[in-house]
């Protein structure tokens, strides 16, 4: 098995769409955001990031508080904060070495549940997106677990594009929501955060 280290760190900047009194909690100093650590989140756990992209942020915190029921008080006020990230040593998806890694991470664990005559969890579509990947978590989360046992060097964050929407176009390929998201999987490759400006 190849753990070779996927890429090198480089700083970025990420934005975080949140609840408006968190968002200022964390900018005041007076906390940290938490890791997400749901069976679905794509990238596995941790701190999740739209890079480059406030506005899509800012939508995805609009989304949760326009729909969501459990987490209506969570997003009591859709808000958006800035993030400078050290990547670190990152599982960048949209390179073909960590792609690889992510391919063998899955049929290791599809052996693993077979031998044991259990079913693999499953992606799930909601509203034609595919949105709940409780596979693709298992299949990321197992990964970080083989390196850690193995011990090789653990990944910091993960990075990868995320196909969202509906076409711009009849036959494009381009999709309204797409964007690229980054999993931050401990806080300390965050640098700092800062406010953004203008409408947001």
């Amino acid at each position: 098995m190849n753990f070779s280290a996927t890429s090198n760190g480089s700083v970025l900047i990420g934005y975080h769409g949140c609840d408006r009194e968190t968002g200022e909690q964390v900018l005041a100093g007076e906390t940290e955001l938490k890791a997400s650590t749901n069976d679905y989140d794509w990238l596995g756990h941790g701190i999740y990031f739209w890079e480059n992209d406030p506005e899509r942020a800012l939508q995805w915190a609009r989304s949760v508080w326009r729909h969501g029921k459990k987490s209506r008080s969570a997003v009591a006020e859709p808000f958006v904060i800035g993030a400078v990230i050290q990547t670190g040593n990152c599982m960048d998806l949209m390179q073909t070495h960590s792609i690889r890694l992510v391919r063998d991470a899955y049929e290791r664990l599809r052996t693993v549940y077979a031998e044991a005559g259990t079913k693999l969890p499953q992606n799930r579509m909601i509203g034609g997106e595919l949105v709940l990947r409780r596979l693709d978590c298992a299949v990321v989360q197992s990964l970080h677990r083989e390196r850690e046992e193995g011990g090789y060097a653990a990944f910091d964050t993960v990075r990868a594009a995320f196909p969202e929407g509906t076409p711009l176009y009849e036959t494009a390929g381009f999709l309204e929501r797409t964007h690229i998201q980054i999993c931050v999987r401990h806080s300390v490759s965050v640098l700092g955060y800062f406010r953004v400006k203008g409408r947001l």
